[in-house]
């Protein structure tokens, strides 16, 4: 395993851009460490190809290190990971097959994110287009858990870990012990799963199964940027993971102030600030806080009545 060589340099848009390098393995750190919006970018250079690790917006400010990318795995398909697409018409893109739909087409996107009315499809996607390059791929090729591509002395091995995504997949760079761990990204924020093909479930066992995976060094896609202390990403792994209950616990607390319904509780938001709103903010609250109300019946501690009411169980 090589120790990690940082530097920070100008590109050819005079955009600081920090790089902490790891052999062949290169990571460009998007603003705030790629914080949403931005993301941060990992490039691959084996023998025999350039490969990039999703393609978030700070791809568009690297310049020929980028540009020369052959080859694109994306990890799953939200639109800050595909802002760098639009730069690499002739490279070849792979995404996970459950989440393949969302890089082909505006179509695919839109039912991908559950999104239904047009007037809404149509406002999301001009924002999307303006501010990550939304540019569709028909011609990405959908992989599956296992899947394995060889650079030459290097390669990339896809480990699904879903709830994220249906597809959200962690990529592995072996030999080197690397695991760019996507949006399992250990951020404040937690875990987020309000797409129409998120699951909590999913996402409590893939939690469960990263320690599991052999790496000395883990990448996030958001705002953590690079880990190479184990100890400090169990840590945050722990306070991620605790996200989870915190949110069935706010939960019961606003049922413990009389019964409400799905629709009084997303007014009340798990998630989002009150008073913060985007055109999707109402779609994630409903599917968050329905995914953990049925969580909270499974095991009793909530009960439905008539008229769809939510009461402590």
């Amino acid at each position: 395993m090589s120790h990690p060589r940082k530097s920070t340099r100008s590109t050819h848009l005079n955009k600081h851009i920090e790089r902490v390098d790891f052999g062949p393995v290169a990571v460009f750190l998007g603003e705030k460490n790629g914080k949403y919006p931005d993301g941060n970018q990992v490039l691959i250079r084996g023998a025999d190809t350039l490969a990039a690790l999703d393609t978030p917006i700070v791809s568009n400010h690297i310049g020929a290190d980028f540009d020369a990318a052959e080859l694109v795995v994306l990890g799953h398909a939200h639109e800050d990971h595909m802002a760098g697409l639009h730069r690499l018409p002739g490279a070849r893109v792979y995404a996970p097959v459950a989440d393949l739909p969302a890089v082909q087409s505006w179509d695919g996107f839109a039912t991908t994110m559950g999104m239904q009315e047009q007037d809404q499809q149509a406002q999301v996607q001009g924002q999307f287009q303006r501010d990550f390059f939304y540019t569709p791929r028909p011609d990405a090729q959908g992989y599956e858990d296992g899947a394995c591509w060889e650079l030459g002395g290097t390669k990339i091995r896809a480990i699904h870990m879903p709830g994220h995504t249906a597809g959200h997949s962690v990529l592995v760079i072996e030999p080197h012990g690397i695991a760019f761990i996507g949006d399992i990204d250990l951020t404040g924020f937690g875990p987020y799963y309000g797409d129409p093909g998120s699951s909590l479930q999913d996402f409590r066992a893939s939690l469960a199964r990263l320690p599991d995976i052999p790496a000395s060094v883990w990448i996030t896609s958001h705002h953590r940027g690079v880990y190479t202390d184990r100890d400090i990403f169990m840590r945050d792994l722990a306070a991620y993971t605790e996200k989870l209950d915190e949110r069935g616990q706010r939960l019961l607390s606003l049922l413990a102030e009389g019964p409400q319904t799905l629709e009084q509780l997303v007014e009340k938001r798990l998630l989002y600030p009150p008073g913060f709103d985007a055109p999707w903010v109402r779609m994630v609250e409903t599917r968050t806080i329905l995914r953990h109300l049925e969580e909270l019946l499974c095991n009793g501690r909530v009960a439905l009545a008539d008229g769809g009411v939510y009461r402590l169980g």
